[in-house]
């Protein structure tokens, strides 16, 4: 696994530019967030999916499976976004929630038959560059930390011989992202408490 330091105060375009190439080559990078560390590949990669889901024993065809976005709009492709809705999520992103809403038909097959997709915006510059550049989301699901937080060496350890890349920006503080169930809209459910507060 090759490890890039980073941080999201000073954006490096080279290991921006290595780290995009590797998720669209089909590897899984890990890389920061606002909260926790994240993997992440190309989420419009049924294979690169597959393989993610494997790897964090997760079924795609039970759990709702999330994507990082480089803001609204690449969101309201993926996923659909009423009036009030988009008020909400305007109000708390880019920040620490994952939103679960209605998906839309142009995430691939693995979605298929999946209602529902988890939309986050982190308000980490590293994370929504990564999207931007590779010009759609990439699925993340976040790798799971002690209370105290953990350091990127202890993570490329563990994960060595699963993902590529990672970009290391330091420690995370070991606290998870609000998760909030806003399929109906007008009455958002909190489902997992993490560390944003919703407006």
């Amino acid at each position: 696994m090759k490890v890039l330091r980073m941080y999201p105060t000073s954006l490096n375009d080279r290991y921006l530019d290595e780290a995009v190439k590797a998720v669209e080559n089909g590897d899984i990078i890990i890389y920061p967030t606002d909260s926790l560390y994240a993997m992440g590949c190309d989420a419009l990669s049924n294979t690169a999916i597959e393989k993610l889901c494997k790897v964090k024993g997760v079924n795609p065809a039970k759990q709702t499976l999330s994507v990082v976005c480089d803001g609204l709009s690449m969101a309201s492709e993926y996923a659909r976004i009423d009036n009030e809705a988009f008020r909400i999520l305007r109000a708390n992103l880019p920040g620490p929630f994952t939103f679960i809403l209605p998906a839309s038909t142009t995430l691939p097959k693995v979605f298929k038959g999946r209602k529902e997709v988890g939309i986050r915006i982190p308000d980490n510059p590293v994370a929504t560059a990564l999207a931007e550049r590779l010009g759609h989301p990439l699925l993340s699901t976040s790798i799971p930390q002690s209370e105290d937080g953990m350091d990127a060496q202890a993570i490329a350890h563990i994960y060595e011989n699963t993902a590529a890349l990672l970009i290391d920006a330091g420690e995370s503080d070991g606290i998870p992202s609000t998760v909030v169930d806003l399929t109906d809209s007008r009455s958002p459910e909190i489902i997992r408490e993490g560390k944003g507060e919703l407006k």
